[in-house]
């Protein structure tokens, strides 16, 4: 195939024009088990939270006149009437010039309307004696002012962590309607890969790739499948894919999409269903090989063998696609203005993603220079560098101390 590189623009307008990534579905799921997911619908509280008007604080609920008045110097007397525990009904009423004892979280019983806290009062047998007037609703959480009966608690697209389900929670909702997590099959391929648990024989090497993008896979909220590693043979490899297909939403493969004798993975990609195979070939380095398909409503990406142009080509082609089937939205990368401490050079007529490192000079600034492992074999390229800048394939070269754009892999250190 690579009849005609597309260019990186052409490649991203032409994936998004041939496959509508819309969520895969949907499913309830118990909240024990909702971390993380995407809420499918809003979430409209049943009840009011808290569902009775109670104490934030220790001390007598008081109809609150009935303080007015009340000093350090002139105390006022107001009659024991009874105790109010919390988790429990109110079995007391307060009536005019009475006070009933409650703790914090108590429901406040019928008739009071404040709650005065004990460090202002003293009680010598059935009096209580108030030294500081309250007003209504002092010291009281009234009913439904967290949470109205009716009022929606969370919209739909909020990821859920441990405040949300909290909330959850606090509404008694014991499941909730998430958004399906996307199935994408992952399948290595190439003679030279082995499962990682062997002894590595000679001329071979583990298998990176199913790990790392069955990672990159759960990172954008979906559900990884590893179905393995497979020979560079047309027959079994065909099988393999339809079983992927019909097991997965998504299918990734890795290796097989270059120039070789063996490298038929676009091929037989595109003898699976209509309308096959819709980029073959991308003016990009990191990644030129990287070969899309859509295979009767599902995409295939076939990714290069090479482990860091198979990662970063997730990154930039198929996480965005990932994160909106699980219903997730996509943020822009972190980024930041460094300057180039040295002359790069992008590959001729070809998109360059560089991955640099960033460093702080003696004055301050902050310094951006290509990673120094940077060969084509080279595991650990992404796994030291900082982050990336991106060179135009209009761009012959970034001259020193250009000021440029770093899209970051992790957080940037203050020096």
């Amino acid at each position: 195939m690579f009849r005609r590189l597309l260019s990186f623009d052409e490649a991203k307008q032409l994936l998004e024009q041939s496959f509508s990534s819309v969520p895969v579905g949907e499913e309830q799921v118990s909240i024990s088990d909702a971390y993380d997911r995407v809420l499918a619908q809003d979430v409209v509280s049943p009840i009011d939270i808290p569902p009775f008007s109670r104490s934030t604080v220790d001390g007598y609920a008081v109809k609150a006149a009935d303080t007015f008045g009340a000093s350090e110097d002139k105390d006022i007397n107001l009659r024991f009437c009874g105790h109010v525990a919390i988790g429990e009904a109110p079995a007391v009423t307060v009536e005019e010039g009475s006070a009933a004892e409650i703790v914090t979280g108590a429901p406040l019983p019928d008739g009071a309307d404040a709650v005065i806290m004990v460090e202002y009062t003293s009680r010598q047998g059935e009096n209580i004696f108030v030294r500081r007037p309250v007003a209504s609703n002092t010291n009281i959480m009234a009913k439904g002012s967290d949470i109205l009966k009716g009022e929606t608690v969370l919209k739909k697209g909020r990821i859920l962590g441990s405040r949300e389900i909290g909330a959850l929670a606090a509404i008694g909702l014991t499941d909730v309607t998430v958004y399906r997590r996307p199935k994408v099959a992952v399948l290595s391929t190439g003679g030279e890969v082995v499962e990682l648990g062997t002894v590595l024989p000679p001329g071979k090497i583990f298998d990176i790739n199913a790990h790392t993008l069955s990672a990159a896979v759960v990172e954008c909220g979906g559900e990884a499948i590893n179905l393995g590693i497979f020979p560079d043979e047309k027959d079994m490899l065909k099988r393999a894919l339809e079983e992927a297909l019909a097991s997965s939403d998504v299918v990734l493969t890795s290796g097989g999409v270059s120039v070789g004798p063996k490298d038929f993975t676009p091929q037989v990609v595109d003898s699976l269903g209509k309308p096959g195979v819709i980029i073959s070939g991308v003016a990009v380095k990191p990644g030129k090989p990287l070969t899309i398909a859509v295979v009767e409503g599902k995409p295939v990406f076939s990714l290069p063998g090479n482990p860091t142009s198979s990662l970063f080509m997730f990154t930039v082609f198929v996480r965005p696609i990932l994160l909106r089937l699980a219903g997730r939205t996509e943020e822009e990368m972190p980024k930041v203005k460094a300057v180039a401490a040295q002359k790069m050079f992008p590959a001729r007529g070809r998109r360059t993603f560089t991955m640099v490192n960033l460093a702080y000079n003696k004055d301050g600034t902050l310094l951006v220079s290509p990673v120094s492992t940077g060969l084509s074999g080279a595991i650990t390229t992404m796994t030291k560098a900082d982050g990336f800048v991106e060179i135009s394939e209009k761009q012959q070269f970034v001259d020193a101390g250009t000021e440029i754009d770093v899209f970051l892999f992790k957080k940037l250190k203050k020096p």
